[in-house]
Order: C-alpha cells, then sequence, then structure tokens
C-alpha cells in the first residue's frame, strides 16, 4: 500500500521534514520481486519503498538503485521471481534516516554530506508514531531552496532594521546634541548681551564725561597760563613745587592722557557693540542687517586668537568687502555660521604652522574674506584661508553629523552640520567647500530677501581679483 504525504507549499525557517512530501510504503521482506516492480509502475514518482518483517524495518529499496541493478541483462526476470530478501543481501545500502522534527537546513546539510554514490538516495523519516515515511532528495533540495530564499530575505529585513535603529540612533545623538549646542549658543547669546550691557553703562557713563573733562582741563590750562603771563616771577614756594611736579611735562601729558582715555573708551564701545551684534536675541523673525556687521562683529569676538603667539605671527585676516543690501536673515543664527567658519579657519592655520615649523621660518597665516552681490536675489560670501586643507577623501562628509578630524575632545562634528542646516533651512541657501593643500573656501550664497517660495540656489564662482 502506498499512501502519500502531499506536504507543504510554502516553508518558513523553522520548517521540519515532516511538512516535505513523503510516502509511506512498505512489503514484506519475504514479497517476491514483482510486487516492488508493481508498486514502481503504479507510482512513477515513488523514490523508495520500506522492507519489513512482519512489521519491523528492514530495510529500504531506492527506485534509482533498483532500476540501477536490473538493467543488467536477465535480472529483472531472475529477480522478479524471487523474494526481496535476496535483493537486500545482495545489493543493500545504509539509507540516512532523520525524525520527522529534523529541520529542513540540518537535513540538507546531513544529506550532502554522504557519498558521491548515496547521495541522490531517498532519506528515511522516522514518525513520532515509530513509522517510517520516504522522502525524495530533491523535494528536499526544493525545500531547500525557499528556505535559503527565506533566509536571504530575513537577513536583509534585519540589516534594514538593525540599519534603520542605527539612522534613528544617530539622528536621535544629534537632535540631542543639537538641542544641547542651541542651548549653549541662547546661553551664551545671553551671557554675551548682559555683559555688554554691564560694561556699556559703566563705559557710557566714562566716555560721556571725557568731553567736559577735556574742556574742563583745557580752561584749567588756560587759567594757569593767564597767571604766569600775569606773574611771571611767582615766589619760591611756587616755583619749588612747579619743579617738583614738573609742570611743563603735566600740561604736555594731561592732553595726551585724555586724549588715550577717549581712544580706550571708543574701543571699549566698538567691543560692546560687536558683543551685542553678534548675540543677537531678537530672532523670532527675518530682519534686515548689515552682513559686514556681523563679520566684523565676529571677528572681534575671534580677536584673541588671530593674535600673534609665541609658536606663529599674526593671522592676516584681508577683508575685500563689496557692496551689499540689507540682507533679510536670522543674524545670530548667520553669526554663529562665521564663527564656525572662521574657527576651524584658525585650526587649519595653526595645523599648518606646526607642519612649516619642521622645514621652514614661521608660516603666515592669511584669512581672506569676500562679499559680492551677484544679482538681484542672491550675495556670495567666500572665506578662505591657505592653513593644510582638507583630503579629498573625506571633503563629501564634511557636512554629516558628528564627522570630525580633530582629536577626541577637540571637536564634536556638528560645527559645520549646524552651519549647513542653517544656511540651507533656515536661510534657503546654499553651503559649499572647496579645499587643495593650499587651503579651503567656503562659499555661502543666501537670497536678500526671504519669501514663502525662495528662488532656486543658482551656482556662482567668486570673482577673484
Amino acid at each position: 500500500m502506498i499512501v502519500r504525504n502531499v506536504g507543504t507549499v510554502r516553508f518558513e525557517l523553522t520548517s521540519t521534514i515532516f511538512e516535505l512530501k513523503s510516502w509511506e510504503a512498505q512489503l514484506e521482506i519475504q514479497e517476491i520481486g514483482q510486487c516492488l516492480v508493481t508498486l514502481f509502475d503504479r507510482d512513477p514518482l515513488l523514490p523508495g519503498v520500506v522492507l519489513t518483517r512482519d512489521g519491523s524495518y528492514q530495510g529500504m529499496i531506492s527506485r534509482r538503485h533498483f532500476f540501477e541493478q536490473m538493467s543488467r541483462p536477465y535480472s529483472l526476470e531472475l529477480f522478479s521471481r524471487h523474494p526481496l530478501e535476496r535483493f537486500c543481501e545482495a545489493w543493500a545500502t545504509e539509507p540516512l534516516i532523520l525524525p520527522g522534527t529534523t529541520s529542513i537546513v540540518e537535513a540538507t546539510q546531513q544529506a550532502l554530506q554522504r557519498s558521491v554514490d548515496c547521495i541522490y538516495e531517498p532519506i528515511l523519516m522516522e514518525t513520532a508514531s515509530g513509522g517510517y515515511r520516504v522522502l525524495d532528495f530533491h523535494e528536499l533540495l526544493l525545500a531547500y531552496s525557499q528556505v535559503h530564499t527565506l533566509s536571504l530575505r530575513s537577513l536583509q529585513q534585519a540589516q534594514q532594521e538593525a540599519q534603520l535603529v542605527e539612522e534613528n540612533l544617530r539622528q536621535l545623538q544629534y537632535n540631542y546634541s543639537r538641542h544641547l549646542q542651541t542651548e549653549k549658543m541662547a546661553a551664551l547669546g545671553q551671557l554675551v548681551a548682559g555683559v555688554a550691557h554691564e560694561i556699556n553703562n559703566p563705559t557710557s557713563f566714562i566716555y560721556g564725561n571725557l568731553n567736559h573733562v577735556d574742556n574742563y582741563i583745557r580752561d584749567f590750562l588756560e587759567v594757569i597760563a593767564l597767571y604766569q603771563s600775569e606773574y611771571p616771577h611767582p615766589s619760591p614756594v611756587v616755583q619749588s613745587k612747579l619743579q617738583e611736579v614738573d609742570f611743563d611735562f603735566l600740561t604736555s601729558d594731561i592732553v595726551k592722557l585724555v586724549r588715550s582715555m577717549r581712544v580706550g573708551a571708543e574701543r571699549i564701545t566698538e567691543i560692546v557693540k560687536s558683543l551685542r551684534n553678534f548675540s543677537r536675541l531678537d530672532e523670532s523673525d527675518y530682519k534686515a542687517v548689515d552682513i559686514h556687521d556681523g563679520i566684523d562683529s565676529t571677528l572681534m569676538i575671534l580677536r584673541s586668537r588671530l593674535k600673534s603667539q609665541s609658536r606663529r605671527p599674526e593671522i592676516q585676516v584681508i577683508k575685500d568687502y563689496g557692496l551689499l543690501p540689507s540682507v533679510e536673515c536670522y543674524a545670530g543664527q548667520l553669526n554663529q555660521v562665521f564663527m564656525n567658519i572662521l574657527s576651524n579657519a584658525i585650526d587649519a592655520i595653526e595645523e599648518q604652522t606646526e607642519q612649516y615649523a619642521k622645514v621652514a621660518p614661521m608660516f603666515q597665516g592669511n584669512i581672506h574674506i569676500q562679499t559680492q552681490q551677484m544679482d538681484n536675489e542672491w550675495i556670495l560670501i567666500s572665506i578662505a584661508d591657505n592653513g593644510s586643507g582638507i583630503p579629498e577623501s573625506i571633503q563629501n562628509q564634511l557636512f554629516d553629523p558628528f564627522f570630525t578630524t580633530k582629536a577626541v575632545g577637540k571637536g564634536t562634528g556638528l560645527g559645520l552640520y549646524i552651519s549647513h542646516q542653517i544656511i540651507k533651512e533656515k536661510h534657503h541657501g546654499k553651503l559649499t567647500c572647496q579645499s587643495s593643500c593650499q587651503g579651503t573656501e567656503f562659499l555661502i550664497q543666501i537670497p536678500i530677501r526671504q519669501t514663502r517660495s525662495c528662488p532656486p540656489v543658482r551656482a556662482y564662482a567668486l570673482a577673484m581679483d
């Protein structure tokens, strides 16, 4: 009797060989060979038959092995009249027996480890009830190919999910770091504005009274000159005091002293103005501002880093400002962009200075800032340095979050990324970089007027003298 299990059409990664199409075909070993021929003729797909003795397992005869042996002259005629036991004694092979709970993947691996002569032989599957079913090796291979395809899809899906998790984690880290950066810039802006306000009050008092002090001193000097003309011969006591205090020097130096105080007060006033311009706390909306004021304010903040140091001379800042109209922007955020780019330029020049120190005299660092109005809609700002430059292999990563070439603790990798976001998202502009071994140039393009539908960013080449 032949009982066929049709099996499962679709498999899963955990599918077992019990789900495959199999045959339950048994013959008693005392039956004659013609009975086996009859079974094979009745079902052309039957891969093999289990042989039993009084219901107990004795072995298996596969279709392929049987007809291979029967292809010899007169073998079929002789064999068909004798018991199957004769065939087993002469040509029997030990089949691969696996429990029905064996996974398709594991069963395939074990089946492929058989010898070359037996690799295509059927597999005996032992059922939970202790019976045996015949499993075609080709059916196992087909099922394995489906499971393998599922494995590849699952692996690809797992990789995509892992990539998504990684991107979400990076985005979370970026949002957290950007939030911290924003809070730091806001706190810095408030601190700078507060310091500027506190400095401004006494400075305004001093600067406002210098005119009165100057007038009072000039009046005193005129009165003293009048006394000297009316009384050219003072008493010995007065004459002694005049010589003691070096009166002639005092009269000439006090004017210079007041003039120096005025210059210092004006300098402090400029610093306060630069601090207030840099902080720009009133950023709830776009405001038309002078871009040059923002650049100058940022340079004022970085003045201490530009000054000469023991290992390098002062960094020369060359300003080539064009005639620009007032530009609608978030001035504080734009100043942050200037700060990031100029700070990187100073770092690159200092790195170049260290490299030159080994083979040449002190390296002269330069930063060239140029602005132009390209047309009625756009302005262009160029900030170029003659520092160490950026390798071409990493230039396309400059605006990626957390990417930095600086040592651990010296950079977060967010400066240029945030700058790129400020220019692109907040101002509908474009920030690009051109670099070589001779230095780096950053180009900032922003529209003069900010509207809901800004004109598309056009590519310009800055006209250099």
